[in-house]
């Protein structure tokens, strides 16, 4: 009987070292990503198209804090392995209820939701890079004119900025280039390489003395250089974060890959190794699988518009012996928030999208703030005769632009302010429509919601050569070019025609100030915000202006013209001319 059974287990024993190991199954890991995010804490009374049965869409109210909590939460808590991610603008930009307390609130948010990456945008940079790496580390310096911890006490972000392109004086990165994270145990652990950046033309787009020292490298040779050291470290999977993105007029989750932008250039020099690459800038939302335009480059592309309207759902199946992913998949979802009445009519909830309740935490954090600044959002400014609208004419001229250049004129005509001739502003430095109340009334946070930066006014002394040159550099300046013009908004005073039709340096056919052809020798006293005075926007004549004199910020030079006229009409357009052959 013994020997029976000694037998047998011995069979048995030889059965196990014969049979083959069993496969290591692959691991699923959730990235929840989003961007341009732009501190909308509130609902932004936006909408998404959503594909309704039969032709055409409904809109779908979404977006807000709360509301973007609550989706993240479900998506994490449906997958074991997850990371929550941003591709920029998380900051900056941002409506009263965030900007007025320098975005602290919506860094609180996104602690609360529990965020583990976000790639700096170029609106991380709006207030300069230590007002940006305060964001991260926290404390209480004060950097900008506001005063930071206003309502509370400011720990940071517990959650890592990346920035593997942005490059301090001594050579080190201004953030982390990278991170990598660990997902599961033994033969089924598995890592991803995060690597995030921003675009390398930053430095055109927000105040330059707010990057001064800083180098902007280029995205694609970064990613490549960095890609073999991820791999060194152990990464089966490789995502990127990048601030920059591509633009697609169709849905919010179609996947047909009908995209276009400046980011396409930089994925087709990417490093194959790059599994998925979450964008924004654009504000554009798609989901992409990028091998159908580049065979070479198979990675997945996605953005999650803006605002918090949409979130993105990213799965990645990654084997862990062959140390890859062999599997990934992304869906855009509507974060659908709360109904609201906006110009276009009631926006209900729609019933053909999930809906989420609010998180209660962040929503309380919303509030808080919201109490905060109402009694200086709701402060009466003064009565507008009808809208000022932001929406450019067929020339590249606005309204509301042309009412702000006429504020900052008047800011800064006398002595004591530089004696400003005239002004110009930057259609980039708008945010917001100033759409009277029914009484005619204009509140403050009205006009903190159009000019949220906080830029100083700023008064150069130009010759006339060198308006005309700045003029020119609506055309042919950075990313400013003919086919895709940067028209400023000038003062009452100034006419300026244009004929995109002739030779690059000689399309300003007409430009006078008060009736007068401008002289070449005249010196000209030109007011402007501090952004397009260090050259923002591609405006790098304005650097070379001279005898600079400070003024008052934007907002309150805004606030005194229109409180100072009583009743305020809109400007007319007509201040900029379009010549040229018709279409």
């Amino acid at each position: 009987m013994r020997m029976r059974l000694a037998a047998a287990f011995l069979l048995v024993l030889g059965g196990c070292a014969t049979t083959a190991p069993r496969a290591t199954a692959p691991v699923e890991v959730k990235l929840i990503a989003f961007n341009d995010f732009h501190g909308n804490l509130q609902p932004p009374k936006a909408t998404v198209d959503h594909p309704a049965p039969g032709p055409g869409a409904v809109r779908v109210p979404a977006g807000g804090a709360a509301y973007l909590a609550s989706a993240i939460a479900q998506l994490r808590a449906r997958a074991r392995y997850n990371l929550v991610v941003s591709a920029g603008d998380m900051i900056g930009a941002s409506p009263l209820v965030s900007a007025l307390f320098l975005d602290e609130p919506t860094i609180h948010a996104m602690n609360l939701m529990r965020v583990d990456y976000n790639a700096v945008g170029n609106h991380e940079f709006d207030r300069g890079q230590d007002e940006l790496v305060r964001m991260q580390k926290g404390g209480c310096a004060k950097h900008t004119v506001r005063q930071p911890c206003a309502v509370e006490p400011f720990g940071g972000a517990r959650f890592a900025f990346l920035a593997a392109n942005v490059v301090s004086p001594d050579g080190a990165t201004l953030f982390p280039a990278y991170a990598i994270r660990s997902f599961g145990k033994g033969a089924r652990r598995v890592k991803i390489g995060i690597i995030g950046m921003t675009l390398k033309e930053t430095p055109t787009v927000v105040t330059p003395a707010g990057v001064a020292g800083l180098g902007f490298r280029d995205e694609a040779e970064t990613v490549n250089a960095l890609v073999p050291k991820l791999k060194a470290e152990g990464a089966d999977a490789i995502v990127l974060l990048i601030h920059q993105g591509v633009n697609s007029k169709l849905g919010y989750d179609d996947r047909s890959c009908a995209v276009e932008g400046d980011l396409m250039p930089i994925l087709d020099r990417l490093d194959p190794a790059v599994d998925a690459v979450v964008s924004g800038h654009t504000h554009n939302a798609y989901v992409c699988d990028y091998g159908r335009i580049n065979p070479a480059r198979p990675m997945l592309l996605t953005s999650a518009g803006s605002y918090g309207r949409l979130v993105t759902d990213l799965d990645l199946t990654i084997d862990p012996v062959a140390g890859k992913v062999i599997a990934k998949r992304a869906r855009n979802i509507v974060v659908q928030g709360e109904a609201f009445t906006g110009p276009r009519g009631p926006v209900p909830l729609n019933g053909a999208v999930p809906r989420y309740a609010p998180e209660p935490a962040v929503a309380a954090l919303v509030e808080r703030y919201a109490k905060a600044a109402e009694p200086i959002a709701a402060r009466p400014i003064g009565l507008l005769g009808g809208p000022a609208l932001r929406e450019s004419n067929g020339h590249g001229e606005q309204v509301l632009g042309n009412l702000i250049a006429d504020a900052q004129l008047a800011a800064t005509k006398s002595a004591a302010q530089g004696g400003a001739r005239i002004a110009f502003m930057n259609s980039g430095g708008i945010r917001a429509d100033l759409v009277p109340a029914a009484d005619g009334g204009i509140s403050f946070g009205q006009l903190f919601a159009a000019q949220p930066f906080a830029n100083l006014l700023v008064v150069k002394s130009l010759t006339g050569r060198q308006l005309r040159a700045l003029l020119e550099q609506q055309f042919a300046s950075g990313s400013n070019t003919a086919q895709d013009p940067y028209i400023l908004s000038p003062s009452h005073n100034v006419r300026f025609a244009y004929d995109l039709a002739k030779p690059e340096g000689r399309r300003i056919v007409l430009l006078t100030v008060d009736g007068q052809p401008v002289r070449d020798e005249s010196v000209y006293r030109v007011a402007m915000n501090s952004f397009l005075a260090s050259g923002g926007d591609n405006f790098t004549i304005f650097r070379e202006g001279t005898d600079p004199t400070g003024g008052m910020q934007d907002v309150d030079a805004l606030e005194a013209y229109i409180a100072g006229a009583g009743s305020l009409t809109p400007p007319a357009l007509g201040r900029v001319e379009k010549r040229g052959p018709k279409p």
